[in-house]
């Protein structure tokens, strides 16, 4: 943000009296005049948000993604992507990951929430490197724009020159036998069980999905016609989310075996990080176990 509000006199930033927390109290520091605080009323800052954008302004607006999907559709919905404004969301504690915070500020919905949108652009990248790239890309496009991150540290699996663009997928590690399709924290998780596959021979296809919105619909038919399975891997509900999008287009395109691996349609709870992502099975160990019998759906067919 720092950065972009350097490049651009244009960019501001909104909080919702958690800027401590998204670190957006970074820009404060640096631009006091381009920062503005709404308390707890995310409704009113979306609006607030809109408006901004009416006068030639590039808001950046940040908060826990549970509350901005969630208490500020509406606004989302009807002031910002019905007019196609140019306004960039950042969605904070995305995930089960978000531990002890538990289930009301537990992000597993927004995604399907802010997908459905119209106009809307949506990415959840894999990890600090990419999340840098989104937020400098979302700045220079125009329209709504979504970018959800989490909050525990998460495992660098890119650098600085590593290629990305918004709506185009990243395969990771090519693979002939089964695609692990994945998003956010769940890339490096897909990666590692690419590995333990590799040590018994399976050949395992990583893809690094992070834009939801525009879907890249060619990567996911090319994996489904050259590997004939995939396994979808996120830090969100089932329901409305990563493996729903794919599922779509593999129905619709090219079908093939399927696995979704996420949370199966309850709330998040309290606990570490590690003891979450075990509880729900979103470990490279469930990763690969799913690969496992879905190989051996493939074959039966």
């Amino acid at each position: 943000m720092i950065e972009l509000g350097q490049a651009d006199p244009r960019v501001v930033v909104l909080g919702a009296d958690l800027s401590d927390s998204t670190r957006a109290l970074w820009f404060k520091e640096k631009f006091p005049d381009r920062f503005f605080s709404f308390g707890i009323a995310e409704q009113n800052m979306l609006g607030a948000a809109g408006g901004l954008s009416l006068a030639g302004k590039i808001p950046f607006v940040c908060t826990y993604g549970v509350f901005l999907s969630g208490r500020a559709w509406d606004q989302i919905r009807t002031t910002i992507c019905y007019s196609n404004l140019n306004v960039k969301m950042g969605g904070a504690h995305g995930g089960i990951s978000v531990g002890p915070d538990g289930a009301t500020h537990q992000a597993l919905e927004d995604c399907a929430l802010i997908r459905v949108l119209p106009n809307m652009t949506l990415v959840v990248p894999c990890d600090y490197y990419e999340t840098k790239k989104a937020t400098i890309a979302v700045g220079k496009m125009f329209g709504p724009a979504y970018v959800r991150f989490g909050r525990e540290k998460t495992p660098v699996i890119t650098a600085p020159d590593t290629p990305f663009e918004l709506g185009k997928a990243a395969v990771f590690r090519e693979g002939s036998d089964i695609s692990l399709i994945a998003n956010g924290y769940m890339v490096s998780q897909c990666l590692l069980a690419a590995d333990e596959l590799a040590k018994e021979g399976i050949s395992a296809r990583v893809i690094n999905l992070h834009t939801l919105k525009p879907l890249d619909r060619e990567a996911i038919v090319k994996a489904a016609q050259e590997t004939g399975a995939i396994v979808t891997a996120e830090e969100h509900q089932l329901i409305g989310g990563l493996g729903a999008a794919v599922a779509e287009v593999v129905a619709e395109e090219c079908p093939v075996p399927m696995a979704m691996i996420g949370i199966r349609d309850q709330f998040g709870e309290s606990g570490s990080p590690e003891e979450l992502l075990k509880l729900h099975g979103l470990t490279a160990g469930n990763v690969a176990q799913t690969a496992r019998k879905l190989l051996a759906r493939k074959k039966g067919r």
